[in-house]
């Protein structure tokens, strides 16, 4: 892909300073890019590589100010790394020529098959499954019966999709991912065995959503488990069965979220939360890594920290009292020998 740089800020809607004409070929660090390379700073932490750069493009924020010769050309724009975002998006086309089915594969007669789809080796689509157009599907990947794929998803090696589960378009699944496998539910029995309670929903996977590598969402008990529209899962992450989860919404590692829960729209939430089953997080909270969440958070907007997790600016100064503990012991231990 060879570009120039007047096309990369007509493109990127940034102001250009600098030869409009020069040859882009490939994004690069800042720090290790050469000539061709389109690079940026979104901080003033990298500010410094700015002047030994052989970067001929570098986008910068529309408040940068250089203190010595550039030899890149400028393009400032209100969010670098946003922009910069876009550039590498407009240089992944890795998988733009898969097209095709590769043998030895088992497709069901009665499965569809969208066009320009590709389905890689030892992969295993079953009766009635549905794929759409642009569909990538990755060697090994498991499709049951009655799924359905939709336009432009990419599954990568390894992905397990149980019968019934709906995954929307452009969705990205990782390796190891497994989708609609059965809840955890059992019930106990008088002679203190567990009766496995039977898990007859699905999972519904909206559109825009990608999720992470090994990473499972258990099917629903009855009705459906559903991760709403644009929302990341990262590695890792259990989502039990008849969770919902809002649109845009982004899950750290080694998060579990118990069944029944329903988080938000546009919520944060760190690595290793935990979850309690049953609970509502409203919209826009912020949950802090290894917190723990027994309630539901009704208020929108918020932040939270803590085992069990509190508002966070009261965890901080909590944190603060119970490092400062031991002195506080010592002086009230002398003040209790001047009585």
């Amino acid at each position: 892909m060879q570009t120039t740089v007047g096309e990369w800020s007509i493109l990127l809607k940034g102001n250009l300073e600098g030869d409009a004409s020069g040859i882009i070929t490939h994004p690069a660090k800042i720090e290790e890019a050469g000539e061709g390379a389109i690079s940026f700073i979104a901080s003033n932490k990298y500010k410094h590589f700015a002047y030994t750069t052989r970067a001929s493009a570098l986008i910068v924020g529309n408040d940068f100010e250089a203190e010595k010769e550039i030899h890149a050309a400028l393009i400032r724009v209100e969010q670098p790394y946003l922009s910069f975002t876009q550039v590498l998006g407009k240089f992944n086309r890795l998988f733009d020529d898969l097209i095709g089915t590769e043998e030895p594969t088992f497709i069901h007669d009665s499965a569809s098959i969208g066009s320009d789809a590709y389905i890689g080796a030892f992969s295993y689509i079953g009766k009635n499954a549905e794929l759409g157009d642009n569909v990538k599907i990755f060697p090994h990947v498991f499709i049951g019966e009655n799924s359905i794929v939709d336009d432009g998803s990419i599954l990568f090696s390894g992905v397990k999709v149980y019968p019934g589960s709906i995954i929307g378009k452009s969705c990205v699944i990782h390796s190891g991912a497994v989708i609609g496998s059965d809840g955890f539910g059992f019930v106990p029995q008088p002679d203190r065995s567990y009766l496995k309670v039977p898990q007859l929903g699905n999972v519904v996977i909206e559109e825009d959503v990608e999720i992470g590598a090994n990473t499972t969402i258990d099917r629903a008990t009855m009705g459906s488990t559903r991760v709403h529209k644009g929302t990341k899962l990262d590695n890792l992450v259990h989502v039990a069965h008849n969770v919902e989860i809002g649109a845009q919404t982004v899950i750290a590692a080694q998060t579990g979220i118990s069944g029944s829960t329903r988080i938000g729209n546009h919520c944060m939430i760190g690595g290793q939360v935990g979850f309690v089953g049953h609970i509502e997080i409203a919209d826009e909270s912020r949950i802090n890594a290894q917190s723990g969440v027994s309630k539901s958070i009704r208020e929108p907007g918020k932040a939270w920290n803590g085992a069990p997790a509190f508002e966070y600016t009261a965890s901080l100064r909590s944190q603060s009292v119970f490092r400062n503990l031991p002195d506080l012991e010592k002086r009230m231990r002398q003040l209790e020998r001047l009585k």
